[in-house]
């Protein structure tokens, strides 16, 4: 098992939190799993970014990001160099820090 660290975010999970991940998972299912209800607008099929999060810690562990993946977080609202989208980053063995975003694209444009 590897333990995800989940940053305090305002309305998904303010105190933050911490949890075991099955290695071979996906950062969004392991947040699902854990009650942390990321926006998958997709479904977790690389189709959006609403799904967006930063590695603050154990990115390198990570697989790199395909060219789809890439192209998707583009358009991420608050993207950084450490961003991926949690659909498509799998849970390897190091331990991860993880920060979702304060918006999403969606409440970006909703808000405009």
């Amino acid at each position: 098992m590897t333990r995800i660290v989940v940053l305090p975010h305002e309305s998904l999970c303010p105190e933050g939190a911490v949890f075991e991940a099955e290695p071979g998972e996906s950062i969004c299912r392991s947040l699902l799993r854990n009650d942390i209800e990321i926006e998958h607008a997709c479904e977790m099929s690389c189709a959006c970014t609403t799904c967006h999060v930063i590695v603050r810690e154990g990115y390198a562990s990570l697989e790199e990001p395909d060219e789809l993946e890439d192209d998707y977080l583009d358009k991420a609202w608050g993207l950084e160099p450490d961003s991926r989208l949690s659909c498509q980053a799998i849970v390897a063995e190091e331990e991860l820090v993880v920060e979702i975003p304060r918006y999403t694209i969606n409440m970006v444009s909703e808000q405009h």
